[in-house]
Formats: structure tokens, sequence, C-alpha cells
């Protein structure tokens, strides 16, 4: 991870999807129109998301085999990149919500239920805040983020789909399968989502570093 080629990778690809996603020619699907070039922003923000949170989740795990401080280190910072991102998938989804729907918010049962899993990551960064102790905070913490990607998964991208939505797929608007057949889209699609996947590791090991650092430090001034 060292290496610098997947950061100039991740650099090229947000460039091309910023440049291509707003010049490029998209279908006019019903409803949707020009405001599908969100897509290549709000959605492939969430795939970053998911990742990076999916990835905290393992090292949650790992932290709890065995206490070492570097899994949990590696879990709080890309918890906290997949926060980032979800909050600015919020912001970007609302604002496509204001042009698609006619509001930024209109209480659409996803809508919803992104609003609730960031408020269930924000007390998991207020529960590790509250715990002095390195170790227990590691392991409560570590617990919780096990418990809160669990509820996120069917919070988020199960319960929504049971029931009537304003978002693609529901409530009369286009699914994704539809976005599928055109291939414009696919040519800025996934090359953003792989994008936003590299930008969020190496902001999260970038941090791991650098939390690292700071607790060597530490340790140095208390036992001098």
């Amino acid at each position: 991870m060292r290496q610098s080629w997947w950061k100039i990778l991740a650099i090229a690809l947000l460039l091309y999807t910023l440049i291509a996603g707003l010049l490029m020619d998209v279908p006019r699907l019903p409803i949707l129109n020009e405001t599908i070039r969100a897509l290549y922003f709000h959605v492939t923000m969430w795939f970053g998301m998911l990742i990076a949170l999916l990835i905290s989740v393992i090292y949650s795990i790992k932290y709890l085999n065995g206490n070492n401080l570097k899994n949990d280190d590696i879990a709080i910072e890309f918890a906290n990149v997949g926060i980032l991102f979800g909050i600015l998938g919020i912001f970007t989804g609302m604002l496509w919500a204001k042009f698609a729907w006619g509001a930024y918010w209109s209480g659409d049962p996803k809508q919803n239920a992104a609003a609730i899993a960031m408020l269930m990551y924000f007390a998991y960064l207020i529960l590790r805040n509250s715990l002095t102790d390195t170790q227990q905070r590691g392991r409560i913490g570590a617990i919780y983020n096990i418990f809160a990607f669990a509820v996120y998964i069917p919070l988020v991208y199960i319960l929504p789909r049971m029931t009537d939505s304003l978002h693609p797929g529901n409530g009369g608007n286009p699914g994704f399968n539809a976005y599928d057949i055109d291939s414009k889209l696919k040519l800025v699609f996934y090359p953003a989502i792989i994008g936003w996947m590299l930008l969020g590791t190496w902001i999260a090991t970038m941090r791991v570093r650098m939390r690292r650092v700071k607790r060597t430090t530490e340790d140095r001034i208390l036992n001098s």
C-alpha cells in the first residue's frame, strides 16, 4: 500500500469521473433526465461507504480475536471514511432529490434509512470517545461496530425495497437494471466506484499511520 501507483490511479479515475460525468451524453430516462448524472457521484460514494464499513467490521473482528491495537486502528479509521462517504452520499442524494422529486428531503424510506444509519455510526464515534481505557474502547467499539453493520445492511439495502419508494426501481421510476443497458453510463459508473474506493483506502491508511505515530509519541512521553 506504500507504493504510489494506486494513489495516482485514484486521482485519475476521479478526475475522469468529474469531467466525463458532467460532459458525456446520458440517456433521457423518464423522471430522471439530466439528473441521472448524479448516479456517478451519489451511488458510487455509497459503494465506497459500503466497502469502507465492511473493511472496518473485518478488522473489528480481528481485534476481538487478538486484542491487537493495530487492527483497532484500521477498524476505526475505515469507519471514519465510511461515515464521511455516507454524509457526502446523503448530501449528493438530497441535491438529486431536489431536481428529480422537487424537494431535498421527502421522507422517502431509503432517505430515512440512510439518516438512521448515519446516526448509528455517529453513536459509535461518541461511544468510543467516551471511553478512556484503550483496550476497553477497542473491545466495546468493535462489538458495537459489528452490530451497527449488521443493522445497516438490511436497514439501507433490504427494508426500503419492501415498500413503495421514490428511489429508482420503485414508485414508477426506472430501476438500475435499465441503467445497465446503456454502455455510456457504464463507462463512467464503474471507474467512479473504483476511484472512490481507492480514495477511501488512501484517506484511511494515512489516518492509520497518523494514529499510530501519535500513540507511539504519547507512549514515549509517558515512559520518559
